[in-house]
């Protein structure tokens, strides 16, 4: 059994919601200079110029991304062989979430009574955490600071077996066509498909952590991948929704088994900050 104090939890956490603020991945960066490159609307080539430059500033200068620094999602595989001690898990991430958005001048989204009074809770908690049990004896954390916009994009469509492959494009692609520019794109496209209602959606937030332009390892799914990308930019938002071939950058698709009645499918949508880090201890 190895031993973790929480307070490393707690400084890991305050970096890597820093971190994913300030710089945005090299697999994005590539993606969107490759975007730029292949663009044939002038207007498109711009923009896309311009968020290169914003991703130029930001890690320079320290400075977040974009305005909207989101809420803090989570995702942690904790080894079975690993004790934490000195604290309980969910506020050592909690502590984490505050430390980095107060040092960080990082802007508070989180709202307290969501439906009446909508009070800020001042300091970015609670975060939305997700904790699997793995083998091993060491801790996995992935910081994922999810903006609003792409949030409120997402879709959860509880399809019938017989909508099959077409059904699950149809209800993507629709997906991102209602959504036009609101999840300011281009996008990175996360769809789950199987389980139930709540690990379908799971499934899709999850999705958004793989690598861009990284296919899933199953060929019949990259397959999926691939042709929903090139739907997608067929549908001519382009970047910001002032039209172009660039609407989305990637889409990454999970599978689960389902019930024999059910074809459960989710989308969440990322920004082109499509923001996340992560460390081991």
């Amino acid at each position: 059994m190895r031993d973790i104090k929480a307070s490393q939890i707690t400084e890991t956490v305050t970096r890597l919601f820093k971190e994913a603020n300030y710089y945005l991945g090299e697999d994005v960066l590539r993606a969107i200079e490759t975007a730029e490159k292949r663009e044939e609307s002038s207007v498109a080539k711009e923009v896309l110029k311009q968020i290169i430059k914003n991703a130029d500033i930001a890690a320079k200068e320290r400075i977040p991304l974009c305005q909207d620094c989101g809420t803090a999602v989570v995702f942690i595989e904790l080894g079975q062989d690993v004790h934490i001690s000195e604290g309980e898990l969910s506020e050592a991430v909690n502590e984490g979430v505050r430390r980095a958005y107060k040092e960080g001048y990082l802007r508070k989204s989180m709202a307290n009574k969501p439906f009446s009074d909508r009070v800020n809770t001042s300091d970015n908690s609670p975060a939305i955490i997700h904790l699997e049990l793995v083998p091993g004896n060491s801790v996995k954390i992935f910081a994922m600071p999810k903006g609003g916009g792409a949030e409120n994009m997402s879709r959860l469509a509880m399809l019938t077996p017989a909508a099959g492959r077409q059904g699950i494009i149809e209800t993507v692609v629709k997906t991102v066509d209602e959504a036009g520019s609101n999840p300011c794109p281009p996008l990175v496209v996360g769809v789950g498909i199987g389980g139930t209602a709540d690990k379908v959606v799971l499934l899709a937030k999850k999705a958004l952590l793989r690598k861009v332009g990284e296919l899933n390892p199953d060929p019949e799914v990259a397959a999926l991948e691939t042709e929903l990308l090139h739907k997608i930019n067929d549908l001519g938002i382009g970047p910001m929704g002032y039209g172009g071939r660039t609407t989305a950058l990637a889409v990454h698709v999970e599978v689960f088994p389902s019930h024999i009645a059910s074809l459960p499918v989710a989308v969440n949508l990322n920004c082109h900050s499509a923001r996340h880090k992560e460390a081991v201890i």
